[in-house]
């Protein structure tokens, strides 16, 4: 399982992942890697893990903390630790990746996973392409994609979908993936997303790609490694065994009880409680009610159906902190 572990929010959000590991599947039998960023000249700031006490937190939970030195990303495009990190898993050997905001709140060891078979989360919406009015619709973006890359396009397409409807193509939240080998996953995921960004089609000129690059990529290093949309049997994920809550007052917003309960219970004992209450963030949403106060807004069987209106909502109370 591999995991990034950056200074500042992420190392808290990487430490609640490790320990809701450990309290949800004590028989995981894994490595649980956390790739670190190195200070280098990709990067204008020292991006590793702050301090001493998340660094022992990780440890004492029997955490691989592997340093990554960036060689293409780093401060212009932070998502891509996710890519350069893949290089630091052992070669032909399956991973996980997961996103540092996301609980385990099942057995994760026991995901019937095919790592012959990459796939992806998803539990995403329509945030690319931004389909302009007089500009190339959905069929012509990705097909430039799909063509720059000598890929066939046409077994990704699912046909139960209208034409030029965002979910007709593929796409995924890069949250959570897998495959049955990190560096040669990592090896076409840079080549794929460095000339995505360097040299995009002409189809793509009045696209944005930050952050979404790795989301734009995800999809066609996942067809050409032979994968596509995850089946049924991955349906815990994003569901009863992990949850990607991206920022804390939508996790309070939108989680089941029961993924709150367990929040509640994992926190508590002092040990972890002492690491998470120096990030202000964690702080006031998990141990001083504000979080609460946003669960207390919002119906979980009718929420809003876009994520923005959940943040406009939130903001509005003051209560939005990451």
């Amino acid at each position: 399982m591999l995991v990034v572990a950056q200074g500042g929010r992420i190392q808290y959000e990487a430490l609640l992942l490790a320990a809701s590991l450990r309290a949800s599947d004590p028989d995981f039998k894994g490595r649980l890697i956390m790739a670190e960023p190195q200070p280098g000249p990709k990067w204008n700031n020292d991006p590793r893990i702050k301090g001493t006490a998340t660094r022992e937190a990780l440890e004492a939970l029997d955490v691989e903390i592997l340093p990554l030195h960036s060689e293409h990303f780093g401060s212009e495009y932070p998502y891509g630790n996710k890519i350069e990190a893949l290089r630091l898993l052992p070669k032909g050997e399956p991973f996980v990746f997961l996103d540092s905001d996301t609980l385990i709140t099942g057995p994760i060891s026991k995901v019937p996973f095919d790592f012959d078979r990459p796939a992806a989360s998803m539990q995403r919406e329509g945030t690319w392409p931004e389909i302009e009015l007089y500009g190339p619709g959905y069929e012509e973006i990705w097909g430039s994609l799909y063509d720059r890359f000598g890929l066939d396009m046409a077994p990704t397409i699912d046909e139960s979908q209208p034409q030029e409807y965002w979910q007709r193509y593929m796409y995924f939240n890069a949250g959570w993936f897998f495959g049955n080998c990190g560096p040669t996953f990592g090896e076409k995921f840079t080549e794929y997303a460095r000339s995505i960004r360097s040299d995009r089609p002409e189809e793509l000129v009045c696209q944005e790609l930050d952050p979404w690059l790795d989301q734009v990529a995800l999809p066609l290093v996942i067809h050409a490694l032979g994968g596509g949309r995850p089946g049924q049997e991955l349906d815990g994920l994003d569901g009863d065994i992990t949850c990607h809550w991206r920022v804390l007052p939508l996790l309070y917003a939108r989680a089941p009880d029961r993924v709150i309960a367990f929040l509640t219970e994992l926190t508590a004992p002092n040990k972890l409680k002492k690491v998470l209450k120096e990030y202000d963030p964690f702080k006031r949403v998990i141990y001083q009610g504000k979080g609460d106060k946003v669960r207390a807004m919002f119906d979980r069987s009718n929420l809003p159906r876009a994520e923005k209106m959940i943040r406009n909502r939130i903001k509005k109370a003051n209560l939005w902190m990451r």
